[in-house]
């Protein structure tokens, strides 16, 4: 049973959603330097790498042999980290890093009917009207990019940050149907499915890659060691001592500081769809939140 949440952990979900938020800034320094493909592959290489040697110096051990827990692992590598890292990596050489941290406001309001069909949270008459506003608003962040299909790579990319998400969410789903497995053990073996699943494609795609320079080259390390294994850390702790409640917190803070760092440091545009988009998503994810988001502010 999980308490209510201590100064720690408000501090702890604070820098988390500074953390998340921060990363499209620094995925978009990164490819100033580097390939998308290698982008990816670097987070998910350094991150398995950081994990693993966590597991060695705690004596967590690997998983027994058991067939479903292994499926699992090798479907949530792809869903959480293959696949979205190269979506996203590819897709913010098109858009602005705003858009893409805007886009992962959309993965709790999928995962609800997601898990309506397969897991046992149905979906009710509050919930759908917070998805269906939340999803409104997904409309008015990507709606210009509909009407210009096949018009370039921006309205592609667009759909490759919402395709993100909705591997994200994909994962989510999975990851609460997969078999009793310590947190920090399936973090490190599905991004190590990750970098599995990457290398090769990188190097045959882009190549062994070099130092490009202090700012993208320092970019691409801190994808790997802070968002990708730094964070993972965190959450679970967060979700151990506040419960996973306390945890979609974030999920109301990764979209603003992706747009507070997308124009602070990368001096992007933020139109005013953007704005609209974060207001409606926003309502719609505290809408269909709202009895178990009080409960946990009240106690009530």
């Amino acid at each position: 049973m999980t308490q209510q949440p201590t100064s720690r952990d408000w501090s702890g979900v604070v820098t988390l959603g500074l953390i998340w938020g921060g990363t499209f800034m620094i995925v978009a320094i990164a490819l100033e330097g580097y390939g998308p493909i290698t982008v990816a592959t670097a987070r998910t290489t350094l991150g398995a790498v950081a994990l693993l040697g966590l597991m060695q110096l705690t004596n967590r051990k690997l998983p027994g042999r058991s067939p479903a827990l292994w499926w699992a692992i090798a479907v949530i590598g792809v869903l959480s980290s293959a696949l979205p890292f190269v979506l996203l990596s590819w897709g913010q050489q098109y858009v602005p890093s705003a858009f893409a941290g805007l886009s992962m406001a959309a993965i709790p309001l999928m995962v609800l009917p997601l898990a309506h069909f397969f897991s046992d949270e149905p979906l009710n008459t509050r919930r759908f009207l917070g998805v269906s506003l939340g999803f409104s608003g997904a409309l008015v962040l990507i709606g210009p990019g509909l009407m210009q299909l096949g018009q370039g790579a921006e309205p592609l990319a667009q759909l490759a940050c919402i395709g993100a998400a909705l591997c994200y969410s994909c994962a989510s789903i999975i990851t609460r149907r997969c078999p009793p497995i310590d947190p920090v053990v399936l973090a490190a073996l599905s991004l190590l499915v990750g970098a599995v699943i990457l290398l090769p494609i990188m190097l045959v795609t882009e190549g062994i890659p070099r130092w490009e320079g202090t700012r993208p080259g320092l970019a691409i390390i801190l994808l790997g060691l802070v968002p990708t294994a730094f964070a993972t850390l965190l959450r679970v702790s967060i979700i151990r001592s506040a419960g996973s409640v306390f945890m979609t917190l974030v999920n109301y803070q990764v979209p603003v500081w992706s747009m507070v760092f997308g124009a602070w440091v990368l001096s992007e545009a933020l139109p005013l769809r953007f704005f609209l988009a974060l207001a409606m998503i926003l309502t719609g994810l505290a809408i269909s939140q709202w009895f178990s988001l009080r409960k946990m502010l009240t106690g009530r």
